[in-house]
This record gives C-alpha cells, sequence and structure tokens, in this order.
C-alpha cells in the first residue's frame, strides 16, 4: 500500500450502500449489515476490510455534535426526484461524506441536503455529482452565509 487515496468514484454502489449503513449505526454487526443490504456476512466484512485497506474507511470512532469540525463552506440543496428512485437516492447521499443530512419534504421539492466541504471546489464537485444520479430532476443549491441561533432563556 502505498498511501494514495482512493476517490468516492471508485466506490461501487454495493460500498456506498455499505457506507451509508454504517454512517447510521457505525456498531452495526456484520450479520445485521448483511441482512440489512440482502448481502453475505462474508461480502459485507470483505467489503469493509477492503475499503479500510484502501484507505476509504479510515478509522471507527465516536463523534459528538460538539466534536465535529466546522465545514468552513456550507449550504442547502434541494431536489426534485424521480419518485419511484427515492430510496436509492437517498442511500446514494447518505454514502457521500460531505452529505450531513438528508432530509425529505413536501411541496415542490422532494429532498433538502445539508452539505458542508472545506472549500467552494470540494462544494462544487459533490453538487456535480449529485445532480449526475439517475432520478434527479432538477436542483436549487443556496450557500449558508451564517447562522444565528435564538438566545436560550433560563
Amino acid at each position: 500500500m502505498t498511501g494514495e487515496s482512493v476517490s468516492s468514484d471508485q466506490l461501487d454502489d454495493t460500498d456506498r450502500r455499505l457506507i451509508a449503513a454504517l454512517r447510521r449505526d457505525g456498531r452495526a454487526a456484520v450479520s445485521d449489515l448483511a441482512t440489512q443490504l440482502n448481502l453475505s456476512r462474508a461480502t459485507v466484512r470483505s467489503r469493509i476490510e477492503k475499503m479500510i485497506s484502501r484507505g476509504e474507511i479510515t478509522g471507527f470512532s465516536v463523534q459528538t455534535r460538539s466534536d465535529a469540525p466546522q465545514a468552513a463552506v456550507r449550504g442547502v440543496m434541494l431536489l426534485e426526484i424521480d419518485g419511484r428512485q427515492t430510496d436509492q437516492i437517498v442511500q446514494n447521499l447518505l454514502g457521500l461524506p460531505l452529505v450531513q443530512a438528508v432530509h425529505t419534504t413536501n411541496g415542490q421539492w422532494d429532498l433538502l441536503l445539508e452539505i458542508g466541504a472545506r472549500n467552494l471546489q470540494e462544494f462544487d464537485d459533490l453538487l456535480l455529482i449529485i445532480r449526475a444520479f439517475e432520478g434527479v430532476r432538477r436542483s436549487e443549491t443556496s450557500l449558508l452565509l451564517g447562522t444565528r441561533r435564538p438566545a436560550v432563556i433560563g
């Protein structure tokens, strides 16, 4: 292993689904992941080991909200999608490291994504990836310039 990085475009659909499942529950048993993803335990174990050896998965840890670094570039992306593709698109989105949350909505947009990136180029690259997903009809993206929170009383 030469330490070269692996880009997310080298991940196949199964890898992305596995990463998404691990993001939802990083402590899930291999057997539970296998059942959830309709894969064999051997396949799940092998896929995880390969992603670790390639450097795609760099570790397993607990991160609290206060531990999470603030992304330099934050934004929201609204997506209109083909309804038959919803589950697959959500799984793909949850497998992308810069997608911090995926919300279902009502109205003209089907999904709202919270995105955090280190810089504008990384943010823009992610938008191109998401817009290329099969079933994404259109999107609208806004950068978050500032955040104000209500004062805590009491």
